[in-house]
């Protein structure tokens, strides 16, 4: 079953924006798993991304099975490399690092994960990752030694070759604590030419920029780094708010 990538679809096609909450294991304090999800449930948010850069072995693994005890929200594994796989989650984003050209994040972390996916009901959804110049050097450009896009006819050239490929997901990523979102002109222009749902993080640090990407054409937003800041900004996304 494809639950969770048919909800994406579907929500996309109804115009229904989508808010996902990316917890870094290696930054989260586990201990606050209870005031931090109950949080999140007064929220708009409707997704619970897990993933980091750098990840300690078997963290991501501990706090998804936490995470599951305090929450119905999807849990979605969204993983800086294979290490970070967890049985217990509800599905794994396959990022495939399309803006790079390095093969490690191309090809030889995705079959590094297939003898462990192949024993897990992980919700497997092929996504064409893309990292976008967010003015500032982040872990992702570190450790996969692979530079941003800038260029906007570049990033949907490269959006559109990933949907050309079968990928299900475009992710338009500015990195953990980018100091510029993925611009509404970027998200615009990748709405425009690809016909698939679309993600876009990194930067958004305030009510208006996430509805700026929403209007630009986001289906999903993901907010990490404003949230582990400052945890008040859930009010800022209260239910009762939309």
């Amino acid at each position: 079953m494809k639950e969770i990538l048919n909800n994406i679809i579907l929500s996309s096609k109804l115009k229904k924006p989508l808010l996902a909450i990316l917890i870094d294991p290696d930054k989260f304090n586990i201990n606050n798993t209870s005031q931090f999800i109950d949080k999140a449930h007064k929220s708009r948010a409707t997704h619970i991304f897990v993933g980091g850069s750098t990840v300690k072995k078997n963290e991501t693994q501990e706090l998804v099975l936490v995470l599951k005890k305090h929450t119905q929200l999807p849990v979605v594994l969204f993983p800086g490399d294979v290490s970070q796989l967890a049985k217990t989650a509800d599905a794994l984003l396959y990022l495939v690092l399309v803006s790079g050209r390095n093969p490690e994040y191309l090809i030889e972390q995705q079959i590094k994960s297939v003898p462990f996916l192949r024993s897990t009901a992980l919700e497997v959804i092929p996504t064409g990752y893309i990292l976008i110049d967010g003015k500032k050097h982040t872990a992702t450009q570190k450790v996969t030694n692979t530079k941003p896009l800038d260029s906007v006819s570049e990033i949907v050239d490269t959006a559109k070759a990933s949907e050309y490929l079968g990928y299900k997901l475009i992710y338009l990523e500015a990195g953990s604590g980018a100091k510029q979102e993925v611009s509404a002109n970027i998200i615009k222009a990748v709405k425009k030419d690809v016909n698939l749902p679309l993600i876009v993080g990194g930067g958004i640090r305030n009510k208006k920029q996430l509805e700026t990407a929403y209007n630009a054409g986001a289906d999903v937003v993901v907010i990490g780094t404003a949230f582990e800041e400052d945890e008040s900004f859930f009010n800022d996304l209260s239910k009762n708010l939309v």
